[in-house]
């Protein structure tokens, strides 16, 4: 299954700070940008992609 960026939803959130390598930054913040989505919101959709299409055994 592709990845396809989606309008944000609003929801209960909790603050975390993570740290990531500047080119992926870079290219994440362009993403957000063309898609007219925040930064936070492209992030949060990657990581539920990934979540979403782990394999079994890699699964809690």
């Amino acid at each position: 299954m592709s990845f396809k960026i989606k309008p944000a939803p609003s929801s209960d959130t909790v603050t975390k700070t993570f740290r990531m390598p500047a080119d992926m930054m870079d290219y994440l913040d362009k993403l957000a940008c063309k898609h007219n989505l925040s930064l936070n919101a492209l992030v949060i959709q990657c990581l539920q992609y990934a979540i979403d299409n782990l394999d079994a055994d890699d699964e809690g």
